[in-house]
């Protein structure tokens, strides 16, 4: 018998239509309801008892499995804290979100159920057992730490001022337990009203059972009871009250309710129908519950935004910050509202405190909202002016914004080499990714920040992500901290990339980024390379629509074919690799074969040589993605046509690193530039004789003061003038015993780099990791590297033709002795 009414009741429920739809109508239609509506649902019950008694008999059972893997994870308070907040990759809904952020599995299995009449038996809510996910609740969260290493709180600065109290929920204050014996009480007077609840009741229920110990609200959320409360709070929405929507939301926080639940989105339309009603302080009181219940807003929001001019000059420190925090959770930075926001907050910089400062950066840095060069100097101003009262967190917060911003204070930096050290033995995994990536980013090397790091993180290997892992990888080979100088550091994030193999599956980038961190600093994992390079990883990565990996994995592949000649695994076709060569080429025919300094180097080149046909602009190496000067020298120091007869500069598409000189052009006789007794002494005269020094018409030095985004540092102010050394330089014999030669053809290959300062570590003589690397493989592929160093090159194009061909004239021959 038992087993007879079990089964009518699950066929029952399988024939309820959408439950969406019947929320969204449940407001209209509560009040015209009765016994029609109750004599359909039970002819179709009917029905479905028929067609599932038919199916038993033909063995049509079913399981429908949906596992957890396909749900979005729930966003409570607990793991708004300890995952969302302080982490900028968060997957966001939002169609503005930047594409390099992970984005999780947006798969859902949802359930077609309608909402049954409020005369109906407490049965008829058993549906919306399968349309929840079986998603963690608060509880489970603070029993499985996520982040075990360190926990900070990303909404400390709501603890500053007792104003926020009023625009915001305290997570850390839950509202005084109640017994479970006191919730089935209230959860029994639910059966008792039913419909005739009025919206005062339903607050006051929800506000009650909110009180409950986290352990127990799980109970509560999967008691039928609670689920008739939930409908009947939705039947009546346009009866709440602005005061009881909120309060009902509060309550659903403390309740844990999963971020997809059907009833948070009728209680958003609701709000979001009212938002021209609701005052600044209840609109972003409503914005921050719903960060609460981890649910994305994005429209709600927008009509925060549209009404934030109307409010601007009520809003003070707590609102205007606030404001800040919801736009950076929110992904989303108006335009309209940069310039306001702006300058509303240089007006109140003074005012705020140091977590307040940290919280600010952080919105900046999520929202992607960019400030002017001198709002940003004055928050880190400000930022540098508190930082010793200042949260791990927040200073790891004003680091992000400078790595958003590309600017380098001085100031910060100098105290940063001073904090990091004292604070890494208690930082967390994320925070000194971060501290790291904000180094690399800004072309940084400090040595006493990186070791500190570096100490820190072997420990805390267990806790890393692999997003983690690698970024840190890629920062300190960018900066070129070497292994021998932490010699526990890379062993032990390289054993982490192993054991976190399967994540790469989701996020090939991930490994890549990792991969060419350590080749920058000749760590090359044969088994992780051999991954990366297989057929089906590198099919993987180029599935991605949203990142270009192609480039990665090319100068993956290059590095293995110069660095392991040894290597039996996988490489990548040679039509992808002519195809991200041809892309590689064009991109730097239209930009760095352009700029003004190789120009001229490769016209003086030529004039020093004797013509075109001795030098060859062209990607020696493509897979590193910079260009050189090839100039080719025999025996006796006489340069080598390298140049096509067509004189097209064109790369080849096979990295054939020892392509022989072309001998097309031998029949024009070339003697260089002659050294006559005129040069020589104008050359000794040049600091006397300055009216003869100047540039040449055909070039025209850029402006050197203006920072490039992807710059970490600020231009040297160099002034270099030709010692009288120059001249014994040029009259030295041009002899190339010494030098490295091409057994085969008796030639000398020479890389002429012209480099800039984007190539180095900020206010240094170090290489970065890219570059660093791309002359260590020039030279095992037979070449010598000869720089242009920007602090000699760049002065010289404001000097005259002669001086920049004595110092070419150095560079070529001297540098060979």
């Amino acid at each position: 018998m038992a087993a007879c009414v079990l089964y009518r009741r699950v066929a029952r429920l399988r024939r309820l239509p959408g439950l969406r739809e019947g929320f969204a109508q449940a407001r209209h239609l509560h009040e015209g309801r009765g016994k029609p509506d109750a004599e359909a649902d039970e002819l179709d019950g009917k029905e479905a008892e028929r067609q599932r008694r038919d199916a038993a008999l033909r063995g049509g059972y079913r399981l429908h499995y949906s596992p957890p893997s396909y749900h979005r994870p729930t966003r409570d308070s607990a793991a708004s804290r300890s995952q969302t907040d302080n982490d900028e990759d968060e997957p966001c809904l939002s169609a503005l979100a930047p594409s390099f952020r992970q984005q999780s599995n947006c798969y859902s299995v949802s359930c077609s159920r309608r909402l049954s009449s409020a005369k109906n038996t407490l049965l008829d809510l058993a549906f919306h057992k399968g349309s929840e996910p079986k998603t963690p609740s608060l509880s489970e969260y603070r029993r499985k730490p996520a982040q075990p290493n360190v926990k900070v709180d990303a909404r400390a600065f709501q603890k500053c001022r007792p104003e926020y109290a009023s625009m915001t929920l305290d997570l850390d204050r839950r509202p005084l337990p109640i017994q479970w014996d006191q919730a089935l009480l209230l959860l029994r007077k639910v059966t008792v009203l039913k419909g005739d609840m009025e919206p005062a009741d339903v607050t006051r229920f929800l506000a009650e059972l909110g009180r409950l110990h986290p352990d127990k609200t799980e109970s509560v959320r999967s008691d039928t009871r609670f689920l008739m409360l939930l409908r009947y709070s939705v039947e009546n929405l346009h009866r709440f009250t602005r005061l009881q929507l909120l309060e009902v939301l509060r309550s659903l926080v403390w309740l844990g309710l999963p971020s997809t639940h059907s009833v948070l989105g009728l209680y958003e339309a609701e709000l979001r129908r009212r938002a021209g009603q609701l005052t600044l302080h209840q609109l972003l009181l409503a914005a921050d519950l719903w960060r609460c219940l981890g649910r994305q807003v994005p429209q709600f929001l927008q009509h925060l935004y549209d009404c934030v001019d109307t409010y601007l000059g009520q809003m003070g420190v707590p609102e205007l910050v606030q404001l800040l925090y919801v736009m950076g959770e929110g992904r989303r930075s108006p335009r309209d509202l940069a310039h306001p926001v702006e300058q509303l907050l240089m007006r109140h910089l003074h005012k705020l405190e140091p977590e307040e400062v940290g919280a600010v950066c952080l919105a900046l840095f999520k929202s992607q909202t960019s400030l002017s060069e001198g709002a940003v100097t004055r928050i880190v101003d400000k930022a540098h002016s508190v930082v010793e009262e200042m949260s791990d967190f927040a200073m790891v917060n004003v680091l992000k914004l400078l790595r958003f911003s590309y600017l380098d204070h001085r100031e910060w930096l100098e105290a940063m080499a001073r904090e990091v050290p004292r604070r890494a033995p208690k930082m967390g995994v994320q925070g000194l990714m971060h501290v790291a990536l904000t180094c690399s980013a800004l072309h940084y090397r400090n040595d006493s920040i990186l070791m500190a790091v570096a100490e820190r993180l072997p420990s805390l290997v267990p806790h890393c992500r692999s997003k983690d892992t690698c970024k840190l990888l890629w920062a300190f080979g960018t900066l070129g901290v070497l292994p021998s100088q932490s010699p526990s550091f890379y062993p032990s994030l390289i054993e982490a990339l192993r054991q976190r193999k399967a994540e790469f599956q989701r996020y090939p980038e991930h490994l890549l980024t990792g991969l060419l961190g350590l080749a920058f600093v000749s760590q090359l994992p044969e088994d992780l390379i051999a991954l990366a390079l297989s057929r089906e990883f590198v099919s993987l990565a180029l599935k991605s629509t949203q990142l270009e990996l192609k480039k990665d994995l090319f100068t993956l592949d290059g590095t293995v074919a110069l660095e392991l000649p040894h290597w039996t695994g996988p490489r990548l076709a040679r039509e992808l690799r002519e195809e991200v060569t041809e892309m590689l080429w064009k991109y730097a025919q239209s930009d760095v074969c352009q700029k003004p300094e190789v120009r001229e180097a490769e016209c003086a080149l030529q004039d020093l040589l004797g013509g075109e046909e001795f030098v060859r602009k062209r990607m020696i190496l493509p897979h590193t993605r910079s260009i050189d000067l090839e100039v080719h020298l025999d025996s006796t120091g006489q340069p080598v046509p390298v140049n096509l007869a067509s004189h097209k500069v064109a790369s080849s598409p096979e990295m054939s690193f020892s392509t022989g000189p072309s001998h097309q052009g031998w029949e024009r006789t070339n003697k260089g530039v002659t050294l006559s007794e005129e040069l020589l002494a104008q050359l000794i005269n040049t600091k006397k004789n300055t009216n003869h020094l100047t540039p040449s018409p055909a070039f025209q030095p850029p402006p050197l003061h203006r920072i490039e985004p992807d710059e970490g540092g600020r231009l040297f102010d160099i002034c270099q003038d030709l010692t009288s050394g120059i001249p014994g330089a040029l009259a030295k014999p041009s002899s190339l015993e010494c030098a490295p030669l091409d057994l085969c053809k008796g030639t000398v290959k020479l890389a002429i780099q012209v480099s800039n300062r984007n190539h180095y570590c900020y206010q240094s003589k170090q290489l970065l990791g890219l570059h660093a690397m791309k002359r260590r493989q020039l030279q095992l592929a037979g070449y010598r590297v000869l720089e242009l160093s920007h602090w000699e090159w760049f002065p010289l194009l404001r000097k005259s033709r002669a001086e920049k061909l004595a110092h070419l004239h150095c560079k070529v021959y001297s540098g060979l002795e």
